[in-house]
């Protein structure tokens, strides 16, 4: 069982910077697409960013620009750096990973306010 867990998650101001990680039990290479999802109450998760396996990336337009997915491979861990931090990024960010099943993560809270 491969349990994905989030970290890194906080309250900034707008404009600053938080990265989020996410850890997986066992090696990551098993996920041919990994994520970063987020919601917000009474709206549906949403895709912020995933990363291939080849690495590849694919960003929502909301964050393009800002915000940089990776997926090291010496690590069995996921980064979502996000920059230039805005109110409306505020929401629980979760991580995915998926491959022959899809596993989620228990998420992380992300607000930016002043």
């Amino acid at each position: 069982q491969v349990q994905l867990v989030e970290s890194g998650g906080g309250l900034v101001q707008p404009g600053e910077s938080l990265r989020l990680s996410c850890a997986a039990s066992g090696s990551i290479f098993r996920f041919v697409v990994m994520g970063w999802y987020r919601q917000v109450p009474g709206k549906q998760r949403e895709l912020v960013a995933e990363i291939t396996s080849s690495g590849s990336t694919k960003y929502a337009d909301s964050v393009k620009g800002r915000f940089t997915i990776s997926r090291p491979s010496a690590k069995n861990t996921m980064y979502l750096q996000m920059n230039s931090l805005k109110p409306e990024d505020t929401a629980v960010y979760y991580c995915k990973g998926s491959g022959s099943w899809d596993y989620w993560g228990q998420g992380t809270q992300v607000t930016v306010s002043s």
